[in-house]
């Protein structure tokens, strides 16, 4: 019964030895204990570090930039009749909803292919518009002019066969074919020889369309090599 005291004694002496021992483990030397505690209560899947990289975005939100000499644009066609269309070159918007620039039908950027410059951007009513005005649009364009376009809503009804022919010059394989509300995104240039790699066409379709009446939006984004002054 004597050596009960002295026992317990003994006891609370070894347990806060080894509770010393436990907390110097982990707190580690003075201030550095916070880290020291995280490292038992986080996975390395999740810990997150400084070091780790944020995915990059480029010009026109490109995952990776362009080639010298290049020109990066992104176009997206209007969505049904409800949201817009947008054209984007060189981080800069040409035509967007924001800029009040865009409308139902053919929405068209011309840009200089050696600067790079936006020289005119016009959107052509194709269900109730004039196709004249739309033809003195790209009829006198200049060798080398790189041309944008996004549809809106109906890019095709007051289409006839000469601006057709136009937008084929151009560079594009779908101009032909575009219909009543198809979607449609294209980026051509005045003298090419080759059709433009720069292309994306969905039909109108019931059986296929993605919103009712319309088929889905398009998206389209790239990089264009700069004309040489010479070329």
């Amino acid at each position: 019964m004597r050596l009960a005291g002295p026992l317990r004694i003994v006891a609370l002496i070894i347990t806060m030895g080894l509770t010393w021992i436990l907390v110097t483990i982990l707190l580690g030397s003075p201030g550095g204990g916070l880290p020291r505690i995280q490292q038992f209560f986080t996975s390395p899947e999740n810990s997150v570090t400084a070091e780790e990289p944020r995915a990059r975005k480029y010009k026109c939100g490109l995952p990776q930039p362009c080639p010298e000499e290049h020109l990066a644009f992104r176009i997206v066609s209007g969505a049904a009749n409800v949201i817009g269309p947008k054209i984007c070159l060189e981080d800069k918007m040409l035509m967007s909803s924001v800029k009040d620039n865009v409308g139902r039908g053919l929405n068209i950027a011309l840009v200089n292919g050696v600067s790079g410059e936006l020289l005119e951007a016009r959107a052509f009513d194709m269900w109730a518009g004039d196709v004249n005005d739309l033809l003195k649009f790209i009829r006198p364009l200049h060798e080398g002019t790189l041309v944008f376009v996004a549809s809106y809503d109906d890019p095709a009804t007051k289409m006839n066969e000469e601006t057709r022919k136009l937008f084929s010059e151009l560079g594009s394989r779908n101009a032909k074919e575009l219909a009543f509300r198809d979607s449609w995104v294209f980026v051509g240039a005045k003298g090419v020889q080759n059709k433009s790699p720069f292309e994306q066409h969905v039909k109108n379709s019931k059986h296929t369309n993605k919103y009712e009446g319309w088929p889905e939006a398009l998206e389209m984004e790239g990089c264009i090599p700069r004309r040489s002054m010479a070329g």
